[in-house]
């Protein structure tokens, strides 16, 4: 009687190169492949970007004209000022929840499966994904921006203090892309990916410093609040982009919003410390 042998892809994994600097260019080359591969997705299907494109300019013209309207900053200041920070800290955190659903819709089609059976570095596609997210972001910021200035925000700090500012958003991005190229690896389907990052987002990005002054809030919320790492990001943009801070009177800051540049490198640069290995030994 036959019986059947399981078939095995031992002899199509590939075999990295001896020197060290060697297997560095040759994960670098198979990330920049499967980020190419992203980007054509793109432009075979250009709807993938809409809410790249439209729901910033929904974020901007919604928060600016409705809560604009409402919301007075103690102490006085322009509010649309006070707001764009944090629209830009949420729309990063919104699009590394497209990812973990992007990644998840991968691994239940059987595509992660065909990246497996090739001969290319086992961190690649993880690698790969962030990248193409980060130019994600880049766009994503880029229109906000732009809405940003259209309904009256400005930038008072030059133009090398809001290339820091940028450059510290897109490193949130890129760190929150990890994280959730790691959620995506783990959950069984697309929706409970979209379900567990929406899940983690929506309180982080509303208990937080994001849309409203903290001042308001009751005096335990308002720890929570100032100790949120989205706090630190989006006070650290505001800082930089020279638009209005406010805080509780006679209420102790904290170290995070004292020094909130420094508790945002920190943070992310954690996160990615643990984030980006989580993800390639989940894919492996």
């Amino acid at each position: 009687m036959l019986t059947a042998t399981p078939l095995s892809t031992d002899y199509l994994r590939p075999s990295p190169p001896d020197g060290r600097l060697d297997r560095m260019g040759w994960a670098v080359r198979d990330s920049a492949t499967v980020a190419g591969r992203e980007l054509l997705h793109i432009r075979r299907l250009p709807e993938k970007l809409l809410d790249v494109v439209i729901q910033p300019v929904i974020l901007v013209l919604l928060f600016s004209y409705v809560f604009g309207s409402a919301i007075v900053l103690p102490g006085g200041g322009d509010y649309r000022e006070f707001l764009m920070p944090g629209i830009f800290v949420q729309s990063v955190f919104f699009v590394g929840a497209g990812t973990a659903a992007a990644v998840s819709l991968d691994m239940t089609e059987g595509v992660i499966e065909r990246f497996r059976a090739l001969p290319m570095a086992r961190s690649a596609l993880v690698a790969g994904r962030t990248l193409a997210d980060l130019l994600g972001v880049a766009l994503s910021l880029a229109i906000m921006a732009g809405c940003g200035l259209a309904v009256g925000w400005r930038t008072h700090r030059g133009p090398a203090a809001a290339i820091a500012a940028f450059g510290l958003l897109l490193l949130v991005g890129y760190a929150t892309s990890w994280l959730a190229t790691w959620v995506g690896l783990l959950a069984r389907t697309p929706e409970a990916a979209t379900a567990v990052s929406m899940g983690v987002v929506i309180p982080l990005t509303f208990v937080a410093n994001t849309f409203v002054p903290t001042a308001g809030m009751p005096t335990w919320l308002r720890t929570v609040a100032d100790w949120n790492p989205i706090s630190a990001a989006v006070e650290a943009c505001r800082y930089l982009f020279g638009d209005p801070v406010v805080r509780a009177d006679g209420a102790a800051a904290g170290w995070p919003l004292s020094h909130p540049v420094a508790a945002t490198l920190c943070w992310t640069t954690l996160l990615i410390a643990v984030a980006a290995p989580m993800a390639v030994r989940r894919y492996r």
